[in-house]
């Protein structure tokens, strides 16, 4: 049985994606009711159990629920694994861009923060692997707002503030402390673990959003005497358990892996070969089907561009930790 906590919240997205499905139906009413209301809210409740209605909505949208935020993470794999199947390195920019393929417009800030987790000096230009980045930025953007309020409690605990009285912050305000995290040489040697320990498990005990275990934090922090923030924030992105409980990827040693796509794939590529002269238009009409299947009512009724759910690239080896 659900917890009465875990009760609520399942009720108030239920009540969330209602009246998100009733927003839709009545801005594009004549579209809906060529096919009929009925079958337009079973796609619509059907696309969201499948996590493919967080295709090309706005970022408020993504990130309204836990289960938007896993969704797009998983989707953003899915898309883009090929990238890291072929080894290719990318800038923070490009990672950007990527995303904003799936969500026009995903905020640059996020994937500078997740960008950070891997290169901690911050270093704009710098290339990451795909594992690298998609874990880091799964922690970034899951769990945004304990980011955001652990990062007050470290600055807090470098200038000897009391770490009792913990604010949740603003955007304004963690943009700001991201700078000088990067800025203040001190930042970066750390702070007590047992004290930054206590600090956040008291956060936890009062937080109203999603946080990593308990357990992961403390088996973080018990494994040195110092840690940083983005040390921290790159061992929660590393903890297997951690990205279990979220439940978008697989673990690192199976983030590649993907047999159905791998079959789509050799489909694909069997199809061009057998029909040379006709390969535009049957690979077309081929992936159009397959986004076709997985897309959210809201795509169908926009007509929006569809994206090519693979990416091609060269082999170079990776220069950033994937440890």
């Amino acid at each position: 049985a659900l917890s009465p906590k875990k009760l609520h919240a399942s009720e108030t997205n239920v009540l969330f994606y209602l009246n998100d499905a009733v927003t839709q139906l009545l801005e594009h009413k004549e579209e809906c009711t060529q096919f009929g209301v009925v079958r337009y809210f079973a796609e619509y409740f059907t696309s969201v159990k499948n996590g493919n209605h967080v295709l090309f909505r706005e970022f408020s949208y993504i990130k309204v629920t836990p289960h938007n935020r896993e969704s797009f993470i998983h989707t953003f794999w899915k898309c883009f694994r090929q990238i890291g199947k072929n080894g290719d390195l990318l800038a923070m920019s490009e990672y950007s861009s990527l995303l904003q393929l799936l969500c026009p417009d995903f905020p640059t800030e996020m994937v500078q923060n997740a960008a950070r987790i891997v290169l901690v000096d911050d270093a704009a230009d710098s290339l990451m692997s795909f594992s690298d980045f998609i874990y880091s930025f799964q922690i970034q953007f899951y769990y945004e707002e304990f980011v955001e309020s652990v990062s007050v409690i470290y600055q807090d605990l470098l200038s000897g503030k009391n770490p009792n009285t913990v604010i949740v912050p603003t955007s304004t305000s963690v943009e700001q402390l991201s700078s000088a995290a990067n800025e203040e040489p001190d930042a970066q040697e750390g702070v007590d673990s047992s004290v930054f320990c206590e600090c956040i498990e008291g956060l936890c005990e009062r937080f109203k959003h999603k946080f990593p275990s308990t357990v992961a934090i403390k088996e973080i922090l018990e494994s040195s005497q110092q840690v940083s923030f983005y040390g921290f924030l790159m061992a929660l992105a590393k903890h297997e358990g951690v990205n279990q409980d979220i439940g978008a990827l697989p673990n690192k040693s199976d983030l590649l892996i993907d047999p159905e796509m791998d079959q789509e794939l050799e489909r694909l590529i069997a199809q061009v070969a057998i029909s040379p002269t006709s390969n535009n238009s049957s690979s077309s009409a081929v992936g159009q089907k397959e986004m076709s299947k997985k897309a959210s009512p809201r795509k169908s009724l926009h007509h929006r561009k569809r994206i090519e759910m693979e990416s091609d690239g060269s082999t170079e080896e990776t220069d950033s930790s994937e440890n």
